[in-house]
């Protein structure tokens, strides 16, 4: 037994309760990265493990983007804003993921595609979870996702019912002493921020950084789409959809119209 450790050092060798692969879970992690294609396909583990990854992306993003919502409802315009910002920064990298998947040609997808049929992003419950967070909120998802097990319809129908992003700056606008009832009254009260950013300009600031997060989503789906097109050019998705022309009819989406809206009346 080391001394130190019965004198209550938890550091160095000393303390020996957890190693980097322990706490991380590396070996169930690394574990996780099963090829569906016989023989293996070269291509799949990178497909699987960007995929993964980008899942990995969503739990943090649905992490910062409930605690800034949440945040705001609860009256604090500053860590909000720090949430965001640390969003912004992931989105960025969402984007440039896409490169990395870009470096797989057509022919080496192809090589193991047909065996992830029915399997397709489409099916992405925390994605749909951010969308919902965000304020774009569209029930007829629950009964598209026929693979989502009960617990993540049950996430789903929460995300519906409880407050968005868009909520909660409604509720901001209303501190600041703004009538948010229609919404011309709620054009108005931005109009009358983005005038005078000395006396609102907590809020202006809010506003920006959730434009910047519709934003980098939007930016996002048109590289995927692009991606998408590139690696398959128009064929149906594995899921059954369209594929790109589906992905190209959700390029216009945007949580905050409101906000953009805003230019025009500046």
């Amino acid at each position: 037994m080391y001394p130190q450790a019965a004198a209550g050092r938890q550091f160095g060798e000393e303390g020996r309760r957890l190693s980097y692969g322990s706490y991380l879970r590396l070996p169930q992690l690394l574990s996780q990265q099963v090829f569906e294609s016989d023989p293996p396909a070269h291509d799949e583990l990178l497909f699987i493990t960007v995929h993964q990854v980008y899942e990995l992306w969503f739990a943090q993003l649905l992490h910062e983007l409930a605690d800034a919502r949440d945040r705001m409802l609860a009256g604090d315009a500053y860590t909000p804003r720090v949430r965001l910002q640390r969003s912004h920064v992931i989105e960025r990298v969402l984007i440039e993921q896409v490169d990395v998947l870009e470096t797989m040609t057509a022919q080496d997808f192809l090589a193991f595609r047909n065996n992830l049929a029915p399997a397709s992003g489409f099916q992405s419950v925390q994605f749909r979870e951010l969308e919902f967070l965000s304020g774009a909120k569209d029930p007829a998802y629950l009964d598209r996702l026929h693979d989502a097990d009960p617990d993540e319809l049950a996430r789903l129908r929460l995300r519906l019912s409880e407050p968005s992003l868009w909520d909660s700056f409604l509720a901001v606008l209303a501190r600041a002493g703004f009538d948010v009832s229609t919404l011309d009254h709620r054009l108005d009260a931005l109009v009358a921020v983005a005038h005078d950013r000395t006396a609102y300009g907590e809020v202006w600031d809010l506003a920006e950084a959730l434009i910047e997060h519709d934003s980098l989503m939007a930016r996002w789906r048109s590289r995927h789409v692009l991606m998408v097109e590139r690696e398959i050019g128009t064929k149906s998705g594995t899921g059954g959809s369209t594929g790109a022309p589906y992905l190209r009819g959700r390029l216009d989406l945007r949580f905050f119209p409101e906000l953009w809206e805003l230019r025009t009346r500046l």
